[in-house]
């Protein structure tokens, strides 16, 4: 059976972007298949979220764009993370780190 697909939670598409593009600059729907392979495929980010998101993270100075060749020959706008976005990550992980452990704690409790 398929595992069921998680809806986002407030404030987590940000993050899985900004992880997603650590390791190379990808193109928008290159960012939606990272995010599905570093989540085992809890999420799948459809392109109605996607795109408004790269583009507002782009307007905060967290990515930079280019315009290139995907890998089927089409014409794709290709993300990295800036100084600003390695930031941004960072402050964002051990945010969600102090959420999860809370969290974590909240549902042990009896």
């Amino acid at each position: 059976m398929p595992a069921p697909q998680s809806d986002l939670l407030q404030g987590t598409l940000d993050l899985l972007i900004l992880k997603a593009l650590t390791l190379q600059e990808l193109h928008g729907m290159g960012v939606s298949r990272r995010i599905a392979q570093i989540t085992g495929g809890a999420f799948d980010v459809k392109a109605g979220s996607l795109f408004p998101a790269l583009h507002r993270m782009e307007q905060a100075g967290w990515l930079t764009s280019f315009w290139g060749e995907s890998e089927t020959n089409r014409r794709a706008k290709f993300y990295s993370l800036t100084k600003a976005g390695k930031k941004q990550l960072h402050a964002e992980s051990e945010r969600w780190g102090r959420i999860s452990l809370a969290m974590a704690t909240a549902l042990r409790t009896t």
